[in-house]
């Protein structure tokens, strides 16, 4: 249900900015928002993949997200699986919303797997860091200047922490690219683990167990598929799925919506513009 007093988001108002090329880092995608009307918003946040950062650089109160009956404002750090999670406010001002590969996330946060399945305030997980990272962005000139800004705290972060275990990399690589459909006897012969062991590590390390984190990245495929305008049950065969039931359940689990709402969903909606395929090489 939604909240009294707001409306869906209306994405003809928003600017959408991505970086140039040389802003990027590997595991990190970055995009610009800023909202140019002062009217309510809500919009339902679709699970993905990623851990994803947003930073508030509204000179109003912007977000608020609630999730679980908890309320949080300000910027946040949005883990893997947060549940039926919508994000309000009268107007988005501007916003830099950061995704984070799991893998590097686990660097860049100290861990990742304090935040699996919940929402965190940014500065819970780096204090004061975070006040002056804001500060920093908000002072810049340009999206491109806050990207490379971006850019460069994490990049420092990611060189002062240790990463995730090569095998639990390679894993979650393969993981994204099989899109879901490896089991995970076969990623752990792939790193020469016992199966044991890769579920200890994976899950320690990302917070999320490897047959979880393939439901996932499947459920994320099929949401692109039903967004782009393909029949349910199209999408079921396509991404994996035993039936189109199989489908209707996980993403009654994954985004509280049947996959005919879920095709329609706002989040989804800017996916091509604010976070574009790469570009062949």
């Amino acid at each position: 249900m939604r909240p009294m007093g707001t409306t869906p988001l209306d994405w003809s108002l928003v600017d959408v900015v991505v970086p140039r090329p040389s802003a990027r880092l590997s595991g990190v995608r970055m995009a610009g928002f800023r909202h140019r009307a002062r009217a309510p918003v809500d919009i339902a946040m679709v699970a993905h993949p990623s851990i994803t950062l947003l930073v508030d650089l509204s000179e109003e109160p912007g977000l608020t997200y609630a999730v679980d009956g908890r309320h949080r404002s300000g910027s946040a750090v949005v883990g893997l699986l947060p549940g039926d999670l919508r994000a309000t406010g009268r107007g988005f001002g501007e916003c830099l919303q950061i995704r984070l590969d799991p893998v590097v996330a686990a660097a860049v946060l100290g861990g990742s797997t304090e935040i699996c399945g919940a929402v965190a305030s940014l500065d819970d997980l780096w204090g004061r860091a975070a006040e002056r990272a804001e500060a920093r962005l908000r002072a810049t000139a340009s999206w491109n200047e806050r990207f490379a800004v971006a850019a460069q705290l994490l990049g420092r972060r990611l060189g002062t922490r240790r990463p995730a275990d090569p095998e639990v990399v390679h894993a979650w690589r393969r993981t994204r690219t099989s899109r879901g459909r490896l089991r995970v006897d076969s990623l752990a012969n792939e790193v020469g683990w016992s199966r044991k062991r890769l579920l200890s590590r994976f899950r320690a390390q990302l917070g999320i167990t490897p047959k979880r984190a393939a439901r996932l990245v499947r459920f994320d495929h099929a949401a692109h598929l039903l967004a782009a305008g393909h029949p349910a049950a199209t999408v079921a065969t396509e991404s994996g799925y035993v039936d189109q039931s199989h489908l209707h359940r996980d993403v009654l689990e994954f985004a509280a919506q049947t996959p005919t709402a879920l095709a329609t969903a706002p989040w989804l909606a800017i996916d091509d513009v604010a976070w574009p395929a790469p570009s062949p090489t």
